[in-house]
């Protein structure tokens, strides 16, 4: 399945395209709808998306903008719709290299049209994935994991993404393919194994353990390495302490 993104400033259809189309019989899912492409830019460039499907006309960035910001993220498609035949826009989209231009309302047959051909396109393009030396997605692993371990209080993805020459989408599906795990799990698994350690060190404080692994408060890591471990940080250095004796 490749992973879609919606964007439209009016929730009713952002929603509506996203729960009312059938996504999964093409090859797609919808893993969120957007009101906002200001924060789904965001979203991006923590979290692997293939195709964004995105209104042109937004108050705080156009579909347009947003391409622009794309350009440098490899593989990201990009389909655009809007309400007005503008000369201009359909000219500009086909500049940013988009994938297709659809006016509003959108039909459920421009849709099928649109995303079945798209994803035969992205299948073979897939299908062409460059040739890479031996070793290198292994030491890709490895660089990724060096980072975030030297990172952990203020690691992204995109800023990791950055160190290997690679772009955000792109080292996501890389990193999960090759060593099973998403990038962000990587990092709070990372993070938690950094905390017990920590833990084990009775001179830390809760909120030193806290914001070495990258947490702004003592009760927000708490929750965490509860939600992680399935015990209070506190619960687990008595435990921890009860073995020494």
């Amino acid at each position: 399945m490749y992973k879609l993104i919606i964007i439209d400033d009016e929730p009713k259809i952002a929603d509506g395209m996203a729960q009312l189309f059938p996504w999964n019989n093409i090859g797609f899912e919808v893993v969120r709808a957007f009101t906002s492409a200001t924060e789904a830019l965001r979203y991006i460039e923590e979290n692997p998306v293939d195709v964004v499907l995105s209104d042109i006309q937004m108050p705080d960035m156009t579909g347009l903008e947003l391409c622009q910001r794309l350009i440098n993220m490899e593989r990201i498609q990009v389909v655009l719709f809007s309400s007005y035949q503008n000369y201009e826009y359909f000219r500009s989209a086909i500049q940013l290299g988009v994938a297709d231009y659809l006016l509003k309302p959108l039909t459920y047959q421009a849709l099928t049209e649109t995303f079945t051909n798209l994803k035969e396109k992205m299948d073979e393009a897939g299908n062409q994935e460059p040739e890479r030396p031996a070793g290198y997605y292994e030491n890709l692993i490895l660089q990724v994991d060096e980072y975030l371990r030297g990172h952990l209080q203020d690691a992204t993805l995109t800023r990791c993404a950055k160190r290997v020459a690679l772009s955000p989408s792109y080292l996501s599906r890389i990193y999960k393919e090759h060593s099973g795990k998403n990038f962000m799990d990587r990092l709070l698994e990372l993070r938690m194994e950094r905390a017990c350690e920590l833990l084990n060190n009775p001179d830390y404080r809760a909120y030193d353990v806290a914001y070495d692994v990258g947490y702004d408060s003592p009760n927000n890591f708490s929750r965490a390495f509860k939600a992680y471990t399935g015990c209070t940080p506190s619960e687990y250095r008595h435990r921890e302490e009860e073995k020494r004796r």
